[in-house]
Order: structure tokens, then C-alpha cells, then sequence
């Protein structure tokens, strides 16, 4: 639902061409590459009294296309950034940003590949990694999600109260923003990698970071996710007991019987009692934090 509100207006575009975006526009729906194991439990949120819907964020290089999430008519809003997973901001990313929205925070999800190509049109996992995520490099990640929390202040939100959470791909990249940003208060990282082979696009892994948090971070896993072993999370809470304020006051909660995506609850590894369960952790630890 688009409303009337100081949310609308955007700032002044820098000039940008396609060579450098890609990605214009969301669009509507679910990825393509998870259209085939759809589940029937897919939350859907309305937008009844929000203003919802795409933004143009001004960055270096031009506008970065992403999908916002306020109440409508709320003042000075607190902030939490929504980091997609491989898929970009498909359907359920955007509605994760409609439950917080409902919640009281404005909820930004940039589409962060939007100069590598669009993953919601591409209907292999391993294609998407091959031709997208392998080629975003974190400094522009980081980068975008500073704009976002710059466009945020622009249209009176409370920048001082921000948060970022994100999931799988997203979840890596809320560790990183978190030591990245000392404004931020608080993180929730879902099932995000913890370690990874590091290059000129990933130079740097969580595990490389702990120290280095400015804010705490929850980190939320699953005990059967085949792709994040249970080492690495060991190894991840042996460098947060031996890092900063930070990264002391730093959680990770895993939950035995869950796979990975386990939050993703338009996806067969749904798990509605620790989706639901991680949910109120992740409220209540940005409350903890003052978000």
C-alpha cells in the first residue's frame, strides 16, 4: 500500500547507466530457482497502514534498486536493514521487511547484485553463485548498506537505532556489517557462513572479523545444516569469547533439529517452531540493544 508520507520522495538521483545496474526494478513473486519446491506455508503479510514499496537508493555509482517497509504516518522510525539470501529481494524478503514494518521499524532490503544481474531470474542455484554472488565483492556490499542507512536518515528515520539481520548469504554479510558500521546497535544473523575461501571479493570471513564487531550479534543456526558444520560455529564462538565488548556480548543459538533455511517459510526446510522461536530471539535482542 503507497501512501503519501516523507518516505516517497527521494533524494536527488545521481546519474547512473545500465552498464552499472543491471537491476531497475524488483518486480513481484518468488525467485526462480525456488519456485519448483514452493511451500504452501509461505507467510504473507499486507501492507495495510504501510508504506510499502521500491525505493532508488543513491550510491557511488548511481541508484541501487530496493524494497522498503514503514508504518505509515510513524515518526523518527527505528532501522533494521534485511539482507537477502542468494535470491535477492524476492517475496519473502520483502515480506520479512512488511512483519517488521508492522512492528514499528522501517525495513530496507537493497537489491545488492543489482550491477552483477538479477538471481531472481535465474533458475539454477549453482548458476546464481556462479554468475552473480561469486562476483559481488563484500566492499560494495558494505558500501550499498551505508547508502541505505543514509537514505534512511534522509527521510527521518532513526538512524541511531539501527539494526541488520539477514539470512544465509545475508546472514554472512550482517557479521561483516556489524564490524563494519559502528552505528549499528545490534545484529541477527541466520544461519550465515562462517568461514570461506577468501579472495579479492571476499577478503575477509566472520571468523576474521570477531574481533572487530562494534556491535553484538546473535547468530542463529541450525544443528543439521549440512552446509555450515558445527565446527565452524565452535570456532566462530572461541574468537567471540576472545574479542571485544562486542564480540563478548555476542550470542550464537543453534537449534539441534534444524537444517538450513530454516526461517525460509516458503521453502521445504521450514521449520515453524524455530522460525518462530528465532523470531522473538531476534525482537527481543534488538530490544535488548536499544533498537
Amino acid at each position: 500500500m503507497e501512501t503519501e508520507s516523507e518516505f516517497d520522495s527521494l533524494v536527488p538521483a545521481q546519474s547512473f547507466t545500465r552498464r552499472s545496474f543491471i537491476v531497475t526494478s524488483l518486480g513481484a513473486g518468488f525467485a526462480l530457482a525456488t519456485q519448483s519446491a514452493l511451500a504452501q506455508t509461505a507467510i504473507k503479510t499486507d501492507d495495510t497502514g504501510l508504506v510499502a514499496g521500491e525505493i532508488k537508493v543513491p550510491v557511488k555509482d548511481g541508484d541501487m534498486v530496493a524494497y522498503r517497509a514503514v508504518p505509515a504516518g510513524q515518526q523518527k522510525p527505528p532501522v533494521v536493514l534485511v539482507v537477502s539470501e542468494i535470491f535477492g529481494a524476492h517475496e519473502y524478503i520483502r515480506d520479512v521487511c512488511r512483519r517488521l514494518a508492522r512492528l514499528g521499524y522501517c525495513a530496507i532490503a537493497p537489491e545488492l547484485f543489482a550491477r552483477q544481474g538479477d538471481p531472481r531470474q535465474i533458475a539454477s542455484i549453482p548458476d546464481i553463485q556462479a554468475r552473480i554472488t561469486s562476483k559481488t565483492p563484500d566492499a560494495q556490499v558494505l558500501s550499498d548498506l551505508d547508502a541505505c542507512v543514509a537514505w534512511a536518515a534522509g527521510k527521518g528515520a532513526d538512524t541511531r537505532r539501527l539494526a541488520v539481520t539477514g539470512f544465509c548469504w545475508g546472514g554472512r554479510i550482517t557479521w561483516l556489517y556489524a564490524a563494519h558500521n559502528p552505528g549499528v546497535r545490534a545484529g541477527v544473523a541466520w544461519y550465515g557462513r562462517l568461514v570461506g575461501v577468501v579472495n579479492d571479493i571476499t577478503p575477509r570471513h566472520p571468523t576474521d572479523l570477531a574481533a572487530q564487531l562494534k556491535a553484538p550479534v546473535l547468530g542463529l543456526y541450525g544443528g543439521l545444516d549440512a552446509g555450515i558444520p558445527l565446527e565452524t560455529v565452535e570456532a566462530m564462538e572461541k574468537a567471540l569469547k576472545q574479542g571485544g565488548t562486542a564480540a563478548q556480548a555476542s550470542e550464537i543459538h543453534v537449534y539441534d533439529n534444524a537444517p538450513h533455511a530454516f526461517h525460509a517459510d516458503y521453502r521445504p526446510s521450514y521449520r515453524k517452531e524455530e522460525a518462530e522461536d528465532g523470531w522473538q530471539r531476534m525482537l527481543a535482542w534488538f530490544r535488548k540493544n536499544g533498537v
